[in-house]
């Protein structure tokens, strides 16, 4: 709980601070458009991505098969995203990883490095009850290229 305080508190120091619009972006997916969250808030060239699940956003479910196809997906749906607007995997600086089970980490982390080799910084924990049941969620901020 003091870690989430913490993050909220230099989000909103961080967003008083500055002088740029704040956006918050519409979903690129149509099934997610009710959703009460925006896939990505803009603070000038830094991106806040939402949380992401390993879910496949066709069907709505969870990719079956446990921690690795769960992070493949959740790592794609992040890739879409950031795709939706103008950047890739490479413009990411931070992510969060919350894991249903941190005897998962080591299988989680075997493919979160395939798409990071930049290796960006990066907080990682276990939490009980993650939403619709997934075994992973990450959250992620990058940067845009002027």
């Amino acid at each position: 709980m003091k870690k989430i305080t913490l993050i909220l508190c230099f989000f909103t120091f961080f967003i008083s601070c500055t002088t740029d619009t704040v956006i918050f972006h519409k979903t690129h997916e149509p099934k997610k458009s009710t959703a009460p969250f925006s896939d990505a808030v803009q603070v000038g060239n830094l991106f806040f991505l939402s949380g992401q699940v390993g879910m496949d956003h066709d069907v709505r479910k969870l990719v079956p098969g446990g921690i690795q196809p769960e992070t493949k997906q959740t790592l794609e749906n992040i890739k879409a995203v950031l795709q939706h607007h103008g950047m890739d995997m490479e413009d990411v600086v931070k992510c969060t990883v919350i894991l249903a089970d941190i005897e998962d980490f080591s299988a989680f982390n075997e493919v979160y490095k395939t798409y990071f080799p930049q290796k960006p910084a990066r907080t990682t924990f276990a939490a009980k009850g993650l939403a619709v049941g997934a075994k992973i969620e990450i959250e992620c901020i990058a940067v845009k290229s002027e």
